[in-house]
């Protein structure tokens, strides 16, 4: 597995979670692309949107339902600055991942995280592992336990 892959699985253990990481063998990059591969709806896929504070240059992740828009208003809002879509070397760079594969498990102290609160209306949902086609089930609430992210509204 790659380093990625290996960080998301730790990540996991160490929240107490158990996950099994699945390669697809395909893109699951979309949302729509990984509901084909995962055999679930759109909704049950989690997009990890990272964006950056404007002024700050800080990052944020929110945690969305595949079908869901996020609402970049109500997301600054949380952030305290305007937003903008980050960087995605910088992505890379501070987080580790890379766009396409950015997981909520395993991110850095310094990324502020968010969750959407449409993603608890489910039994399971699916989110990235930390490659383009690698992704694990939970449990949404102990998921977004697990990634430390904050549940609110934002999206559209």
């Amino acid at each position: 597995m790659s380093g990625s892959i290996d960080r998301v699985a730790s990540a996991a253990a160490e929240a107490g979670i158990a996950i099994e990481i699945k390669r697809m063998g395909e893109s699951t990059r979309t949302a729509e692309e990984a509901a084909r591969q995962c055999g679930c709806e759109v909704d049950q896929i989690v997009k990890s949107l990272i964006f950056a504070g404007r002024n700050s240059g800080k990052l944020y992740l929110f945690l969305v339902s595949g079908g869901n828009k996020l609402d970049v208003q109500k997301a600054g809002e949380l952030a305290g600055e305007e937003l903008e879509r980050a960087d995605p070397r910088v992505v890379r760079a501070e987080t580790g991942f890379a766009i396409g594969g950015v997981s909520p498990l395993g991110q850095p102290d310094s990324v502020r995280r968010y969750a959407d609160e449409k993603l608890l209306r489910f039994d399971q949902v699916w989110a990235a592992a930390g490659a383009h086609d690698a992704v694990f089930a939970a449990e949404p609430r102990a998921l977004i336990a697990a990634a430390r992210a904050e549940v609110a509204d934002i999206t559209e």
